[in-house]
This record gives C-alpha cells, sequence and structure tokens, in this order.
C-alpha cells in the first residue's frame, strides 16, 4: 500500500466482452496497488463520469482493435475529449493503455499509438507495460507475463468466435501488473508534487 493514494480512472470500449475483462484485470492491479479506481465505459458516459475522469489522478484508456484502431466508440470518446484539451484538463495526469484483438499482432500496436497520441496531445505523461517481452525463447512459455511482446501497454489475444471467459489468463495478469504499476507512478508522481509544494 502507498502512503498516497492516488484516483485511477479507466476510460474503455468493450464491444463483446472482452475488452471488459482485461479493463476489470487493470482495475484489480490498480485497487491492490492503494489506487482508488474507476471504472467508465466510454459510449455511455455521463456528465458525473467525464467530471469523474477530469478529476482523477490518471487516466488508463482501453478499447479493443477493430481494423488496426480503437473501436468507433472510443473514437467518438476521444473526439469529444477536444473540450479538455482546449482547457488543459487533463494536462499533467498519468495515461497509459490497454487493448484487445483476436490476431496475436493484430495491429494492437497501432490502437495502443493512438493512446499515447491522445494522452500526448493533452499533456499528459504515459506509463509503459514496464516488463520484458515474455514467449519469446525455448524455456518460455504463453503464460508468461507480456507473453505478445508489447512495451506500449497491456495486450491481450482473445479467440473471436469465443466469449469473454476466453481471454488468456496471462495477458490478464498482464493487464493486473499494468495496472498495479500505474498506481504506483501515480502516486510518486503526486508525492513528488507535494514535496515540491512544501
Amino acid at each position: 500500500m502507498t502512503a498516497i493514494r492516488p484516483t485511477v480512472a479507466l476510460a474503455y470500449h468493450s464491444g463483446y466482452g472482452h475488452t471488459a475483462v482485461i479493463a476489470e484485470a487493470v482495475a484489480r492491479g490498480a485497487a491492490a496497488a492503494g489506487a482508488e479506481v474507476v471504472s467508465i465505459a466510454v459510449d455511455t458516459i455521463t456528465d458525473e463520469q467525464w467530471a469523474q475522469l477530469d478529476a482523477a489522478d490518471a487516466i488508463v484508456f482501453g478499447s479493443p482493435t477493430y481494423m488496426g484502431t480503437a473501436s468507433g466508440a472510443f473514437h467518438v470518446f476521444a473526439e469529444a475529449t477536444s473540450k479538455r484539451w482546449f482547457t488543459d484538463a487533463w494536462k499533467d495526469k498519468v495515461a497509459a493503455g490497454f487493448t484487445n484483438s483476436a490476431s496475436k499482432s493484430g495491429d494492437k500496436a497501432s490502437t495502443l499509438g493512438y493512446f499515447q497520441t491522445l494522452a500526448a496531445q493533452h499533456g499528459m505523461n504515459w506509463v509503459n507495460l514496464g516488463l520484458k517481452p515474455g514467449w519469446n525463447a525455448t524455456t518460455a512459455s504463453e503464460n508468461d507475463l507480456n507473453r505478445l511482446g508489447f512495451f506500449n501497454g497491456a495486450a491481450a489475444s482473445s479467440p473471436s468466435d469465443a466469449g469473454a471467459e476466453a481471454v488468456h489468463k496471462a495477458d490478464i495478469a498482464t493487464a493486473e501488473h499494468l495496472g498495479e504499476r500505474v498506481a504506483r507512478h501515480t502516486a510518486i508522481v503526486l508525492a513528488g508534487r507535494a514535496a515540491l509544494a512544501g
């Protein structure tokens, strides 16, 4: 547990439930590291939830990867954040991201890069996954953390013809790691700001 309790908000879209499983894992990891967690489905976002994003110390973006980028529903949300961009409402918040697609690669790097650009446009500070790639040697296993070898955020591969229960346990564990990393990093940022202000 950290002495400072950051608020970590998840802003995500899930088309068929797979990405929601990853979001829940990120939330568990952040909560386990001492954060207060707020989960927001961006396709049904309310004014109250926009205010929760504005008040959060960190925002983690999440979406399935469809046709090489985040879902249409997430793009609608991202365009709506321009109101926050005009006022620098999210400047200097911590940011991170996660995605899921059926294919092992599935152009998930494009979606994570899109999230990074969105965060950079808002002046946010990106937290990467912080893991070496797993499952890339004869002694490795598909159950390794970061089994898909992404660096920019947490990535999952889920069969397109299976339900949310088929999300791979290693991808769930990798998402939990991301949530914990975001919470701990955000606590450090907040402690540093408090120290400089004192």
